[in-house]
């Protein structure tokens, strides 16, 4: 099972809470976590794009780097892990983002790939005068489509001449190309999203769900499999978990209490209305995930809290889901987080033992 770490990109990870740690992001702190991440085996490191936060007390993704940016920088000062940027479609022409993308790839030898969103949240964009207006709702995966066939037309051919409903290419030129296979990742969750992964997407990235139950999220691997069939490919899964370890079950339960003790109230209502924007995502999208009541202190991410024992057992159960290619983690302490994975978790994961074993 592969493992990745979904870096903070933005202020306090993904913890809305006054009783968490508090930080905010910083090249420094992301290559620290990167370099953890690759020196313990870590197979890919992704980062979000937040163009405005939810504010509250924390400030809460009030405070970000940009993506492109930073995972140049990490692409230059590591050698193996795998590094995903993520396009904010709607504000980035394809072409240059084909060229970015290009250019990463030749910083980091082919361990370049692509998150590619079409944004859900109105004033990232509205702030900049680029909101297209709602109705962009229903039409953004097709939006996505002609985007990524411009992506697929740049980078392996060097030309691209579609014309489309949202794209008109005039003989639109890239070179050099990517030396690597570019991998696309979609997060979309929706029948819209699922479909749209199906025929263009490498990988799909969807939300764990619950508290210790990491194989909650295999009714979204069924649906991605049926939409699949469809197209006649395969697209693994992988499941976005954020992981509170110690060295007792009882010592990580008391954690995650206070953390969800001293959730942000006015930040967190904040994300909830802005999920409520799209009228047309169902109750599968990630969207409607995030803003559900139980537990949204950490965007009601899938959670798996525990002693290293627990947390490597229940890592374990996600690679017996059908159709999970492996886990992306986050952690309420990164590099705390990362190095108890690294030192106590990832040895008892019998999932992980090609990697303990060229350790």
């Amino acid at each position: 099972m592969d493992i990745g770490v979904f870096i903070p990109i933005g202020n306090n990870g993904w913890l809305i809470s006054e009783t968490a740690p508090q930080y905010k992001p910083s090249f420094d702190l992301n290559r620290a976590i990167v370099e953890k991440a690759e020196r313990y085996g870590f197979d890919f490191a992704l980062s979000m794009i937040k163009l405005r936060g939810f504010g509250g007390k924390t400030e809460f993704w009030d405070h970000n780097l940009e993506t492109f940016t930073l995972m140049a920088g990490l692409a230059a000062v590591t050698s193996r892990i795998k590094l995903y940027a993520t396009a904010a479609t709607l504000v980035m022409p394809p072409a240059i983002v084909a060229r970015m993308a290009s250019t990463i790839d030749s910083i980091s030898h082919g361990r370049f790939g692509l998150n590619v969103i079409t944004g859900w949240q109105k004033p990232e964009y509205s702030q900049m005068g680029l909101w297209p207006g709602d109705e962009f709702f229903r039409t953004r995966y097709q939006y996505l489509a002609e985007y990524v066939q411009v992506l697929r037309d740049l980078w392996e051919t060097g030309r691209s001449d579609l014309k489309g409903e949202f794209f008109q290419m005039e003989d639109c030129r890239l070179s050099p190309r990517p030396q690597a296979d570019m991998k696309i990742i979609c997060a979309g969750t929706s029948e819209a999203g699922l479909a749209f992964t199906a025929r263009y997407a490498d990988y799909n990235f969807c939300f764990g769900l619950g508290l210790n139950t990491p194989k909650a999220f295999a009714a979204t691997t069924e649906r991605l499999r049926a939409a699949t069939a469809k197209e006649g490919r395969e697209v693994p899964a992988f499941p976005l978990f954020m992981v509170i370890a110690d060295e007792t079950d009882e010592a990580a339960m008391a954690k995650w209490e206070r953390y969800k003790a001293g959730a942000d109230t006015e930040a967190l209502q904040w994300m909830v209305s802005q999920t409520e924007a799209d009228k047309n995502a169902g109750k599968d999208a990630n969207v409607r995930n995030m803003a559900r009541a139980d537990s949204a202190v950490n965007l009601n991410m899938g959670t798996v809290v525990g002693s290293y024992a627990t947390c490597a057992r229940l890592l374990d159960e996600i690679a017996e889901v059908p159709g999970a290619g492996g886990v992306m983690l986050t952690f309420d302490d990164f590099l705390e987080g990362i190095e108890a994975f690294g030192q106590h978790i990832q040895p008892l994961m019998q999932s992980r033992r090609h990697v303990m074993e060229l350790a």
